[in-house]
């Protein structure tokens, strides 16, 4: 799938490829970091159905049916996107993943012992945006089993000004930059919060707020971009085994959003 998809109003621009945001902008200043730039390759990426890095854990994770073989982050990152429908202000893509199928994992052989990846689940993994006015709505929808273990995790990478400058609030404090490199590969927790503001130096303030997810990690390793990522659990400061134990377990149909304002 190599098409773009555009959706717009007289507030905001939004381009989407492949299912991925690439650009929001109002009054022509960006707030997506751009391919390319230094950083982070991406614009923005899933973590599904585990969220942080499994080589902890030799690469398995415990389930009811049997023990999968998953890299950092899972598998969903590996599979492409296919288009369900678009108009000026929505658009809609789906991901599915039949148990056990054998996915290559672009990692190997560079980063990873594992040439290829599988889950004992079927699934499909909804993306759905809608743009309306400056706000711009991402929703998830996991259709599974009833009982299968999930975690979640939306990553994001949004443009900064270069300046080190920016700051963040949730729940009353404020996070800077230094405090998210001080917490490097880890990526730096903001625990029991549905709501981010990224104070910008160069452009409008964000608001990020988040259903279902209930924290946030961030993470970057340069002045010009940061990740700010909804996730339904926290792993990387703790010697958690990656197993259905600590896990969320599904209801058949869960439900997840991100709503990106622009202030």
């Amino acid at each position: 799938m190599n098409f773009k998809v555009f959706l717009k109003n007289k507030a905001c621009t939004v381009n989407i490829e492949k299912g991925e945001l690439i650009s929001l902008k109002k009054d022509e200043k960006e707030y997506i970091h751009q391919k390319g730039n230094k950083g982070w390759r991406n614009a923005d990426d899933e973590m599904f159905p585990v969220i942080g890095p499994t080589s902890k854990n030799n690469f398995r994770v415990h389930t009811k049916n049997g023990d999968a073989i998953l890299d950092q982050h899972g598998l969903l990152r590996e599979l492409e996107y296919s288009l369900i429908s678009s108009d000026e202000n929505s658009a809609k893509f789906i991901k599915k993943y039949k148990n056990n199928t054998l996915i290559n994992n672009s990692k190997f052989p560079k980063k990873s012992t594992e040439q290829n990846l599988s889950w004992p689940f079927d699934f499909t993994f909804e993306k759905n945006f809608t743009l309306e006015n400056d706000v711009l709505n991402i929703e998830f929808i996991i259709n599974s089993d009833k009982g299968m273990p999930f975690m979640l995790g939306y990553h994001p990478a949004f443009l900064l000004s270069n300046t080190g400058k920016e700051t963040l609030i949730s729940n009353g404090t404020e996070v800077t930059l230094a405090d998210v490199y001080k917490a490097g590969a880890n990526a730096c927790p903001i625990l029991n919060s549905d709501k981010i503001i990224l104070k910008n130096i160069d452009k409008n303030d964000l608001e990020i707020t988040t259903k279902n997810f209930n924290n946030f990690m961030l993470w970057t390793e340069v002045d010009n971009m940061l990740c700010i990522e909804p996730i339904t659990q926290y792993t990387s400061y703790t010697d958690q085994k990656f197993s259905e134990e600590n896990m969320r377990l599904s209801e058949g149909k869960n439900t997840f959003s991100v709503t990106i304002k622009v202030l």
